[in-house]
Formats: C-alpha cells, structure tokens, sequence
C-alpha cells in the first residue's frame, strides 16, 4: 500500500477502475452497439417498448434512461453520447420533454452518421399557461412552437393517450423503413400488430369511461392532458409538467375545496414520484390515493414483473373506472 501511495497517479488510476467497474455492476439503461444490425438508441422507456416490438430481431435498441428513473431531469452520461454516435437512429419524444436533447446532438459531433427523429410529430400537441419552473427545450422545433404560443408551455406527455401513442409508433416504423429498407416489410407487419393492440386499448378507453358518472381527476403530475383530451376527462394537478414544480399551501387549500366540492373520492399518485403530497391532499380532504401511472418508466419491480405499456395502461384504466363511479 506503502508503494502505492508513494506513486499518487497509481493509485488515482486503480480508484478510476474501481468507478468503472462499481458502475457496470449498476441497475441502469444502456446497452452495446451490436454490428450487422440496425443500432437504435431511445430517451426513455414509452418509446423504447415500441421501438422494440416494431423492430424485432432486426434490430438492437438501446435504451439511455435506467430503470425507475423519472425521465424529466435526468440527464445523459459521456457513454451515452459515444454510444449514440455509433448509432444509426435516435429516436426522442421531443415537445418539449428532454431538454437534454440539443446539448446531446452537439456532444455526438458532425461526422457521426446517426439520425435524430422527434417521434412526437404529427400528434396535436397541447399548449397550457402551466409553467413547470425548468428549461425542457426539446430542439428547434419545440423552441419554434414555443415562441407561437408566447408565454404557452408544450404538454410533453403525448404517449400517455393510445390515439398519440399510435402517431408515435408510425413515426418510429418510418424511421426504420427509412434506414433499412431492406427489413421494411417486417417493420410493416409488427407495426400492424401493435397498431391494432393500440386501437384496441383506445377503443376501449373511450367505451369504458363513456359509462362512468363522472369525468374528472385530481392527479399528483399534470401528465395526464392528452389521456383527459381523448376520452372527455378533466384534470386538476398537484404539481405542474414537471413532477419538481412544487405546489403552494393555498393550491393545496384550493384543491382539497374542489375534492370535497365535486365529491372526488381518490387523488391519485404515480410510482416514480414522492406520494407525500398527494397523501397530504388525500389526509386534508377526506379520501383516499390511486395509482395513475405516466407510463414515463417502470419501477425494479413492474421491470421484473414483465409489465409494460399495455398492461400499464389496463391498471390506469381500472383504477380511473374505479374513481370515477
């Protein structure tokens, strides 16, 4: 020991490898390029399921953010980057979600062949006056919507409803056709497949919460705009866009009115995020909590599970069946 500390660039180098392999051994996202395949890296998890399914054997997905992390602040590692840069795609949500996205395409550098698709395109985004207190940039085109809307804030949250989830797994199966034709046909066919298990889940979203008495939410996250606008329900958030936006002692006051006057019987949390506040509204009104999930990612648990975007949004159904009776 004596000799290597009488050798200090010794010992900083067995520390830096010691870093490398305790971060290895690490629960995260991430994964190797695998050559002979089309290589695809995706934000988070939402788009991550569907670049898999439509993808299949064809090709190798990489997802950056690590399991039962909440997607709004995180932020990519230098791996990330290097990585990315070896890809042929790059598939984000884009409407504002990852502000970590224009820094990101900056890092990967000029001579590296990957291209970035902003799988948010095509879906009718929602603007709100709501801001979430961060910077989530998500690009020109976000930074352009932005400076239309004046003072609006883009709703990020456009996998949540399975009307928006189908815009974004067409715009996933185009950017495969695109950069591997030679597949295009088994791109095609499982996109059908998953197009078809999305109408279903939308068909009976809308034939489901057609019965219920009534039609509107207390959420901890105003993450559940674009589910609210398809299927005719109302949303009253706890915190803003971003689950960080802390609310005010009289936002609290207010919302626990509205419960007590609407008669809402359950506020509903998410697994991601601190139930403290959501808690604290329930304790003050009088009722009880939820799960509303996001579908931002799942838990170690939901992972090990076996759920995923489906069966995730199965329980959101049941539960707001349960709510709004």
């Amino acid at each position: 020991m004596n000799w290597f500390l009488n050798k200090p660039w010794k010992l900083t180098m067995l520390l830096l490898s010691l870093v490398v392999v305790l971060a290895g051994c690490g629960k995260s996202g991430g994964g190797e390029i695998v050559s002979g395949k089309l290589n695809v890296v995706t934000s988070f998890y939402p788009i991550y399921e569907f670049a898999t399914t439509i993808g299949g054997e064809d090709v190798n997905v990489i997802n950056l953010l690590p399991a039962g992390v909440e997607p709004h602040d995180w932020t990519p590692r230098s791996k990330d980057i290097m990585n990315t840069s070896k890809a042929q795609l790059f598939l984000y949500n884009g409407a504002g979600l990852e502000g970590w996205v224009p820094n990101f395409l900056k890092g990967i550098g000029s001579d590296a062949s990957v291209k970035a698709v902003e799988v948010s395109q095509g879906v009718e985004l929602i603007y709100t006056d709501e801001d979430d207190g961060h910077n989530h940039g998500g690009g020109e085109e976000s930074e352009a919507h932005e400076e239309e809307h004046d003072d609006h804030h883009i709703d990020p949250h456009t996998w949540v409803s399975p009307k928006s989830a189908k815009v974004i797994a067409e715009n996933i199966k185009n950017s495969y056709v695109e950069a591997d034709p030679n597949h295009g046909d088994n791109y095609e066919a499982r996109y059908e497949e998953l197009s078809k298990k999305l109408d279903e889940l939308d068909n009976k979203f809308e034939s489901e919460l057609s019965k219920t008495q009534k039609n509107e939410i207390v959420v901890s996250h105003q993450a559940f705009g674009y589910l609210c606008r398809d299927y005719g329900l109302t949303q009253y958030a706890i915190m803003g866009l971003s689950p960080e936006a802390e609310p005010r002692a009289q936002d609290i006051v207010v919302l626990s009115k509205i419960v007590k006057e609407k008669g809402i019987k359950y506020i509903f949390f998410e697994e991601l995020v601190s139930d403290k506040l959501a808690k604290t509204l329930a304790g003050e009104a009088g009722v009880e909590t939820l799960v509303l999930n996001p579908v931002e990612g799942l838990t170690s648990a939901q992972e090990k599970a076996g759920d995923n975007y489906f069966t995730l949004m199965e329980k959101n159904l049941q539960n707001l069946i349960l709510a709004l009776q």
